[in-house]
């Protein structure tokens, strides 16, 4: 290359850096969303990133020839990079990723061991029916959340589990926002751990699902947050509670709160936890178990 090539090539060098430090930003910046629940891998960026710019700006700088053959290399490397980067955002391929996750995952289940603490102490407790009650709350649960409506859970949570929710929802509601949650499929559920915890008897569950998590504008409809087609895969942690020396009832059919413990009426909570026929509180897990938390176990 004659000295004028390199004199035109110089004159350019500011330019060319600065496609360079361009691209390789591109490259260097990560995709930012709802990552607390399910991780997509995407390019992360960094110190390597940033050390990989300087490299190549030294390059151009020592070598001007070589800027060509460097912007190609970065090109490629950007068009690469953001096939991959849409290719993992795509619903269809991350629905089928989470499911051959759950699908494969193995998850520690303590039912018969649980079962038989309890029983020792319980001999009507049964881990299937107990394990099907779990199941029917956290269904509640989220039928309740996406409904904005959480009257229908009050049999089943704890007095300060309830009201905690209830603020959390009211936030929703004065936001004009609704937190959808649907499609749910339960994959695992299984007890983990029960201990007793002075006057009480403390019975920890372990809960699998994949289910659909976004949120919409209560009046347009429009999609605020998340995607509608997409699935997350969760792990949660519930606990439920009841006083110690409490006996499962061999004559019932499960934990299901359908009828007050105490007379036997159709269950009707009042926002206090009473029976509204008897006023007996049956929300304090003095007559059997009532969930007294529930969270994420990441």
């Amino acid at each position: 290359m004659n000295k004028l090539d390199f004199n035109k090539l110089k004159k350019y060098l500011p330019l060319f850096l600065l496609l360079i430090a361009l691209v390789c930003c591109n490259l260097a910046i990560a995709d930012v969303g709802n990552n607390n629940r399910f991780d997509l891998g995407d390019f992360d960026g960094g110190d390597s990133d940033f050390g990989a710019i300087l490299w190549l700006i030294y390059l151009c700088i020592r070598y001007p020839y070589l800027i060509p053959l460097v912007l190609v290399i970065c090109i490629v490397s950007f068009i690469i990079s953001r096939k991959k980067k849409k290719k993992a955002s795509d619903p269809t391929i991350i629905n089928k990723n989470i499911s051959q996750q759950a699908n494969n995952e193995t998850t520690i289940d303590n039912s018969a061991m649980v079962a038989a603490q309890i029983q020792a102490i319980d001999p009507a407790f049964s881990s299937d029916k107990f394990v099907g009650f779990a199941r029917e709350v956290f269904m509640k649960i989220q039928e309740a959340w996406t409904a904005r409506d959480w009257k229908p859970i009050r049999p089943f949570e704890s007095e300060a589990l309830f009201n905690q929710h209830k603020q959390q929802l009211d936030e929703y509601i004065r936001l004009g926002k609704i937190n959808v949650v649907e499609k749910i499929g339960i994959k695992h559920c299984s007890l983990q751990a029960f201990r007793q915890d002075g006057d009480k008897e403390v019975l920890t569950v372990w809960l699998n699902a994949v289910m659909r998590d976004y949120v919409i504008d209560a009046n347009t409809k429009k999609v605020l947050e998340s995607d509608p087609n997409r699935d997350w895969y969760m792990h949660y942690e519930m606990t439920f509670c009841r006083k110690a020396g409490v006996k499962t009832d061999p004559g019932k059919k499960g934990n299901s709160i359908t009828n007050c413990p105490n007379c036997g009426a159709p269950t009707e909570v009042t926002s206090s936890g009473q029976c509204s026929y008897c006023g007996s509180v049956i929300t304090n897990g003095e007559h059997d178990w009532v969930l007294t938390d529930i969270h994420s176990r990441g």
